[in-house]
């Protein structure tokens, strides 16, 4: 049986705060999503170290400091205000637009 993609109300590009793990309240810019593992990735949230091989003549080596994706349900949007809220619909004008759940205000 296949794995369907998660339903995901975050985008890319949205301001996020860690609500669980290790990196518990921070916040950052979700720079991708992944529906089908349910995981997104924020920046300078999750820093991972990797051992990384030299590709190229000019290319650095060694240990290289990188974010790690985190799953979807350790983060919540962060409005305007910076108030972390859950995220509805609403639909205006024949178009669906997601509002913060705590305010009511757009998304």
């Amino acid at each position: 049986m296949a794995m369907s993609a998660a339903k995901t109300r975050i985008q890319r590009d949205d301001q996020v705060r860690i609500v669980a793990g290790k990196d518990k309240g921070k916040s950052g810019r979700v720079l991708r999503v992944d529906r089908k593992s349910g995981r997104v990735l924020v920046e300078g949230v999750n820093i991972v170290k990797k051992a990384m091989r030299k590709k190229r003549e000019n290319d650095r080596g060694g240990i290289v400091e990188l974010e790690a994706p985190v799953h979807i349900s350790n983060v919540m949007l962060l409005t305007k205000n910076g108030t972390a809220t859950r995220i509805g619909f609403r639909v205006e004008k024949g178009r669906k637009v997601r509002i913060a759940k705590k305010t009511g205000e757009q998304l």
